[in-house]
């Protein structure tokens, strides 16, 4: 297990770009193909999709509020990548780290996938 974790880390720091020069991923055109589905267009939780889930998505325009006022973007991030699942969380929701995300950008010296990044700005940007 950790020999796959450092080889998964390697690959993903070989193909960083420092900053986010390079990244050209649409945050809310992600948002549209991956999550409006189940969490709405309006990222509220009433998509098509979630109608069908016994579980409702959360409405994701709350985010900050419900974090004393800070948007919780490392959270954000684990929970699309599939990194953060609490025990009350919907076993419905794909953990899209598994799937192509993109270039990988360089924050702060940390490899983030572009896609994954833009996601999570996105979704700043919609806080109410």
């Amino acid at each position: 297990m950790k020999l796959v974790i450092a080889a998964a880390a390697l690959a993903l720091t070989a193909g960083c770009v420092d900053g986010l020069t390079g990244a050209s991923v649409d945050g809310e055109k992600a948002f549209m193909e991956d999550c409006a589905g189940c969490h709405g267009a309006d990222a509220k939780g009433n998509g098509p999709m979630g109608e069908m889930l016994l579980k409702s998505p959360p409405d994701l325009t709350h985010l900050s509020a419900n974090n004393g006022g800070v948007f919780p973007r490392d959270y954000v991030m684990s929970t699309i990548d599939g990194m953060a699942r609490a025990p009350h969380f919907s076993a419905a929701m794909p953990e899209f780290g598994a799937g192509d995300m993109g270039p990988i950008v360089n924050v702060e010296g940390t490899p983030i996938p572009a896609r994954l990044l833009a996601l999570a700005g996105y979704l700043e940007s919609v806080q109410e």
